[in-house]
């Protein structure tokens, strides 16, 4: 054990471990609108790059931005289970899933401290 005037000798410092926090997620573009499932493991940083548009693609293009649910998990594998559980099912049965606990399709984002994505006038941005 280092007292208060040793250093750690060169090569002995570890890096701290990073936390993951494994998460399955869903993004729409509004009520009923296009939706997107991914799974991560740092919510926050995903939704940055969603919403920057850095990570391009679908979500990009589609203005894929609201958090509309998410769930986390102990495990990696176990987010991507569950993520490849959900790409397979119906839309009728995601829509389903989505409103059980978010009826009205709000951003659980704002809830995490971001700014609400503008909104969009017509079916997809009520």
């Amino acid at each position: 054990m280092l007292n208060s005037f040793q250093h750690p000798s060169p090569g002995t410092l570890r890096p701290m471990p990073f936390e993951r926090n494994p998460c399955v997620y869903v993004l729409a573009s509004g009520r009923y609108g296009t939706h997107y499932i991914g799974v991560t493991s740092d919510l926050m940083q995903r939704l940055c790059q969603h919403r920057e548009g850095i990570t391009g693609g679908f979500t990009k293009r589609y203005r894929v931005h609201r958090l509309v649910r998410y769930e986390m998990f102990g495990d990696m594998e176990g987010a991507i289970l569950r993520e490849r559980q959900l790409k397979r099912w119906h839309r009728q049965w995601k829509i389903n899933l989505i409103e059980r606990d978010n009826p009205h399709w709000a951003d659980l984002a704002a809830g995490l401290g971001f700014e609400p994505p503008a909104l969009r006038g017509g079916r997809n941005g009520s």
